[in-house]
């Protein structure tokens, strides 16, 4: 799969699904009230046709991905670390009891940086979510810190 991040490569896990060497890591399941992340044995290349499975719905409302963090060039990046990150550890609850069988944890910017406490409430991250609360738009906001 050539399409597949190095993996010296800190991968971000909310990136969008059209980033350059993308990879599906997950599919949303569960509720619209309560969704998880099902999370592939293997991260998968993002192609023109996977993304056109997702019609009529984007992508990234179904599909969670990966691909390189993009630093400095991400609203959410401080120069050192991932806000996103800091925000979902620090005000969504623990989903998980145990750590979710993650594909890409070993070159995640959420594991790296936050560890068991990111994997813990990363099940519940939809990066498009149009039924998301007061408080996920909250805490997804780069400007509400």
């Amino acid at each position: 799969m050539e399409n597949l991040p190095t993996e010296n490569t800190t991968l971000c896990p909310s990136a969008r699904p059209e980033s350059l060497n993308s990879v599906v890591f997950g599919v949303i399941g569960g509720t619209v009230a309560e969704p998880r992340v099902a999370y592939l044995k293997q991260p998968q290349p993002v192609t023109s046709e996977l993304l056109a499975k997702a019609s009529p719905i984007t992508p990234a409302e179904i599909f969670r991905t990966a691909s390189a963090c993009a630093t400095k060039d991400c609203q959410h990046f401080d120069g050192q670390d991932c806000r996103l990150a800091m925000q979902i550890v620090e005000k969504l609850p623990a989903v998980a009891e145990e750590l979710p069988p993650c594909s890409i944890r070993r070159d995640c910017r959420w594991w790296q940086q936050e560890g068991k406490a990111a994997c813990r409430r990363c099940p519940q991250v939809i990066t498009d979510n149009y039924n998301a609360s007061e408080l996920v738009m909250n805490v997804a906001n780069p400007s509400v810190r």
